[in-house]
C-alpha cells in the first residue's frame, strides 16, 4: 500500500508509531531493562555502527548486547529532530539525533555535570508485523564520541553535602 493511499490519520498514527519506538528505545536503555530493547526489533532486527565492525543482529543477539551493559552504568540519552517519514503502508524510516550522558562505577545520587559521552544521530527503517510497528535496522552515527567515564567512590568531583 503506498502512503498516498493512507488516509491522512493512518498516516500520522503509523507516524507516531515510529516515533514511540524511537523515545522507548532510549527511555528503556536508560531506565528499564536494557534487554528488553530487542522487543522493539524485528525477529531479524539489526543494529550497526557505520564506522567500524559493530553490527548486531537478531533479537537474541540484542538481548545478550544490551543486556551485557554494566550494572552501575548511569546514562540519559536526549533525542530530538525526529523526522519520520513512512515509505509505504508497512515501512517506514526516521532519522533522529541524539546526545548520550553516561558514566560507569555509579551507586547512588546525583552527579555533577559532564560532557556528553556521543553526539550523533540514528537512521532507522521501521516494519509492521502483525499490525505493530517494530525497529527493523538502527544505524549509528557519531560525529562527536569520547570514552564512558569511570567513577567510583574516592571520585572528588561529585557533588553532594559534607
Amino acid at each position: 500500500m503506498a502512503t498516498e493511499a493512507l488516509a491522512p490519520l493512518d498516516h500520522l498514527l503509523a507516524e507516531r508509531a515510529c516515533e514511540r519506538l524511537i523515545t522507548e528505545f532510549v527511555r528503556t536503555l536508560d531506565l528499564g531493562e536494557p534487554g528488553e530493547v530487542a522487543e522493539l526489533f524485528t525477529h531479524d532486527g539489526i543494529w550497526e555502527w557505520a564506522e567500524g565492525d559493530r553490527r548486531i543482529e537478531g533479537r537474541d543477539a540484542l538481548r545478550a548486547y544490551f543486556g551485557s551493559r554494566p550494572d552501575d552504568r548511569l546514562s540519559r540519552r536526549i533525542c530530538t529532530n525526529i523526522l519520520v517519514t513512512l515509505t509505504s503502508g508497512t515501512t517506514a524510516t526516521a532519522t533522529t539525533y541524539f546526545t548520550t550522558y553516561r558514566v560507569d562505577g555509579h551507586t547512588e545520587g546525583m552527579e555533577p555535570p559532564r560532557l556528553p559521552a556521543q553526539v550523533g544521530h540514528y537512521e532507522d527503517t521501521f516494519r509492521k508485523v502483525d499490525n505493530q510497528w517494530l525497529l527493523g535496522t538502527r544505524s549509528t552515527f557519531l560525529a562527536f564520541a569520547g570514552p564512558t567515564e569511570r567513577i567510583g567512590p574516592a571520585d572528588e568531583s561529585r557533588g553532594g553535602q559534607g
